[in-house]
């Protein structure tokens, strides 16, 4: 039951990353907007991650049969889910990797020491929350600044990423607990809530008045 519910919330992943993708990338086509271009990036680069974990799980359940996904299959897919989160934090706001004060910037590095000791896809869930969890931040505080009202919506699906990759993280404390499939559906929701300004883009190309010509 729990091969099956993580292969049907992997598959969600990847189309719904997938959807975004094709939206950003004819957005970028008909815009030329670079924005639109990172999020394209962005957008597939997740869902290649989560189509790495669900052909891995594919695999292991009728091929393989060992009763447990091959660790480095799911490490590659996080690496590859957080090369895209990289490009969502710096397409919303970010304009450095790390923030200018010292008491942020020691507050970001930090648990990357904490998890430098255990398995490599811990450091690569900590690098995704701190890049959302800043993504979101800068987010709001451009709201305030702007009162966009696109960036609610901006805010939100980033948060929900972070939360959802904070719970994956958790979920290796308590295996045993739905804390695993809790961060899959908020990551998914938190997709989704990105969708709406980027669905917003022209889907046509901008024709002018042959007046202007």
């Amino acid at each position: 039951m729990e091969f099956l519910l993580e292969n049907i919330l992997n598959l969600v992943g990847f189309l719904v990353g997938l959807a975004i993708g094709i939206v950003s990338i004819i957005g970028y086509r008909n815009t030329g907007s670079p924005t639109l271009f990172r999020l394209s990036i962005a957008f597939f680069s997740i869902s290649i991650g989560f189509f790495v974990i669900w052909a891995g799980y594919m695999i292991e359940d009728f091929i393989i049969k060992a009763g447990s996904l091959e660790r480095w299959i799911q490490t590659l897919g996080i690496a590859i889910q957080t090369i895209g989160y990289f490009f969502i934090a710096f397409s919303h706001s970010i304009k450095s990797l790390f923030p200018k004060s010292r008491y942020f910037r020691s507050v970001g590095i930090f648990p990357l020491f904490i998890v430098s000791s255990v398995h490599v896809e811990h450091i690569f869930r900590s690098v995704s929350f701190i890049l959302l969890a800043y993504g979101a931040i800068e987010t709001i505080l451009s709201y305030f600044e702007n009162k966009n009202k696109g960036a609610i919506s901006v805010a939100a699906g980033l948060s929900f990423l972070a939360l959802g990759e904070f719970l994956g993280w958790y979920s290796f404390v308590f295996p045993e607990s739905i804390l695993y499939f809790v961060s899959m559906v908020i990551k998914i929701a938190g997709l989704i809530a990105l969708f709406i300004p980027v669905s917003k883009v022209p889907l046509t190309k901008i024709k002018f008045d042959e007046s202007f010509d």
